[in-house]
């Protein structure tokens, strides 16, 4: 997989697929759109989520927290130490990002965000957000405690050598909660929306919006589960979580995007190129993702030209 010096330039992040039922009976995730000027292919819609910080962890947020301890977090993940960083970083950045924050109050109710509650939660995301306050601090404030528990870890993709930015990051699923309501942050994000796995990957290949790889087989992952319950079942008895990183290369024959365990993965950088630079990596991750994502009838192709 990857080496120590990759790993060194690789930053944790994590990333949540927030789901619902909706009233047409079909499961629904909550996507945003990433602003145009992200260095990582810009315009995106992904799931909520980002790096890691160290404050997400330690014994300050383990004490706020219910459902798992970080012995626990770090045993699922396959780590030392530091699990449950990976799930506090989740819900900070689905609160930062979306303004939807799963927490229970001190009498052990779900959070909501109604009435006169919601303008005072307006107005600590946007001092998190400005860097003003830290999050720890506010759910604190709020005798609030993080529902690490209603998270679900659920797949695991490593950023391909050649990007402008590499990320180790963890997918989870989570229920949304009844009583609260997303809305982006127009900054980091510009858009939010609640769309069925099927009309995302629908909406990509007709060039409505874009996806990226790990995005796609996600998508495709969850498209197969009718109900929240469903998936949610299904993510808790998944027995492991095996890490994927993807290699890109450049042929004679056009780019190319090889899994662990593909043919030619191994000599991949040895055959063909990996892209020249940023500009030409988010090129060559947005011809994959199209590969990636047919039309019905078609089969998926690690290849595109």
């Amino acid at each position: 997989m990857a080496t120590d010096e990759d790993k060194a330039r690789l930053r944790a992040a994590a990333t949540v697929m927030l789901v619902r039922d909706s009233a047409a009976g079909a499961l629904e995730v909550l996507m945003v759109k990433r602003n145009l000027n992200s260095d990582f292919v810009g315009g995106a819609y992904v799931f909520p989520g980002g790096g890691v910080d160290p404050a997400d962890g330690g014994n300050e947020a383990e004490a706020l927290t219910r459902g798992r301890s970080d012995a626990e977090a770090s045993e699922i993940l396959g780590i030392e130490e530091g699990g449950l960083a990976y799930w506090v970083a989740v819900l900070r950045e689905l609160f930062e990002e979306a303004g939807i924050l799963l927490a229970t109050t001190r009498d052990g109710a779900p959070l909501e965000l109604e009435g006169d509650v919601a303008p005072r939660f307006v107005t600590h995301r946007a001092a998190v957000n400005d860097r003003q306050r830290r999050f720890l601090d506010v759910v604190a404030e709020e005798q609030l405690t993080l529902d690490v528990g209603g998270l679900h870890y659920f797949a695991h993709w490593i950023t391909p050598e050649g990007s402008p930015r590499r990320y180790d990051t963890r997918f989870f699923v989570a229920a949304a909660p009844a009583r609260q309501t997303a809305a982006h942050d127009a900054g980091e994000v510009v858009a939010d929306e609640w769309v069925t796995p099927a009309d995302a990957l629908r909406r990509h290949r007709e060039g409505d919006i874009e996806l990226i790889f790990p995005t796609i087989r996600n998508l495709q992952a969850i498209s197969r589960f009718e109900t929240v319950a469903e998936l949610i079942d299904a993510a808790k008895r998944a027995a492991s979580v095996p890490a994927i990183m993807p290699r890109i290369t450049i042929t004679e024959r056009g780019v190319r995007i090889l899994l662990p365990g593909d043919e030619g993965y191994d000599e991949a950088f040895v055959e063909g190129r990996t892209p020249a630079g940023p500009a030409d990596f988010n090129e060559a991750v947005r011809l994959i993702s199209h590969a990636a994502n047919p039309g019905d009838g078609e089969a998926a192709t690690p290849e595109a030209t």
